[in-house]
């Protein structure tokens, strides 16, 4: 069964604060996600380019924290992970700190497509996008001014500033978090894509758990999983392929599975945000232990669902 899931980050998205032009903006950029995705599965296209599709759009817009969205660092610039993973094949892709790749998911699949490793760095995921012809862009394409005020805020505290922290409620738009999908195509194929901006105010090259295949993003015959939240948590406990092990091991459901990453093992350990999921059936799970994730699904037996709360 074709299946669809997006999210645009998870953490504390408190209500008040989201005005409801924000809110419309918001829903109208998950849906315009989730259908450009969509469209490739419905075409009879592969689930591997179905949630690139759908990350490059959430990419492209500057309400989320990935691609043009992405968060400043310390420095002053930006570095930006990305990670695909492709159930059928069990191969994956990923780029960590890339600061001119227009899409840094199209840098993780030039990863996995064009080259022998899974994982490559700044500067040299960089310099690949620019030898196999990826649009890269000037520091100008990935400046918004509620990025460069978010960082001097958190310069100003002395602290660095996760996408999911609580912020003033002044800054209805805050909350602009990780993106990422997964997907089941018409075959039974599954794949996992994950993409993020990091946090603001990072130092010393921080990476996430979005890039690291099993932490943040994963894909096999069983399940494919994209994660958002406390990156360092995620890390910590393998979430993303620990919900495989789940169904492989105890053969627990893909539903059962998630929530017993999300609930039973994140949220006691301090481990704030959420996970998408699917399996080869085309069964969705979306759990979260924050107060919020941006997120939206779409199947053959289901119409578009988009919610944050």
């Amino acid at each position: 069964m074709l299946a669809l899931a997006i999210h645009g980050g998870a953490g504390t998205i408190a209500r008040a604060a989201l005005t409801p032009a924000a809110e419309t903006q918001y829903r109208a950029a998950l849906q315009a996600a989730l259908a450009t995705g969509y469209a490739v599965l419905a075409g009879g296209g592969p689930a591997l380019d179905a949630v690139e599709a759908a990350v490059r759009s959430l990419e492209d817009c500057p309400l989320f924290n990935a691609g043009r969205g992405a968060v400043f660092t310390h420095e002053g610039h930006h570095e930006m992970d990305a990670a695909l993973a492709c159930g059928r094949t069990g191969r994956a892709g990923a780029v960590a700190g890339v600061r001119q790749v227009q899409n840094p998911i199209r840098a993780a699949r030039l990863v996995m497509d064009a080259t022998e490793h899974v994982l490559l760095a700044y500067p040299g995921a960089d310099e690949l996008a620019r030898e196999y012809g990826l649009p890269v862009q000037p520091p100008a394409y990935f400046f918004t001014q509620q990025r460069y005020d978010q960082l001097q805020e958190a310069i100003a505290a002395g602290r660095m500033q996760l996408d999911h922290a609580a912020a003033p409620a002044a800054d209805p738009n805050w909350k602009k978090g990780t993106v990422g999908a997964v997907a089941c195509d018409a075959r039974g194929h599954l794949a996992a894509a994950t993409s993020t901006g990091g946090m603001t105010n990072k130092r010393y090259a921080r990476i996430g758990d979005t890039p690291l295949i099993g932490a943040g993003t994963w894909a096999d015959a069983r399940c494919a999983i994209s994660c958002t939240g406390h990156g360092e948590y995620f890390i910590r406990a393998v979430a993303a392929h620990d919900v495989a092990c789940l169904m492989e091991y105890r053969g627990l459901s893909l539903a059962e599975a998630t929530r017993v990453v999300v609930h039973d093992k994140l949220a006691p350990a301090g481990g704030e945000g959420g996970l998408i999921a699917v399996d080869a059936l085309g069964n969705l799970a979306l759990p979260f232990n924050s107060e919020g994730m941006y997120r939206a699904t779409l199947t053959e037996q289901s119409e578009a669902l988009v919610a944050i709360y």
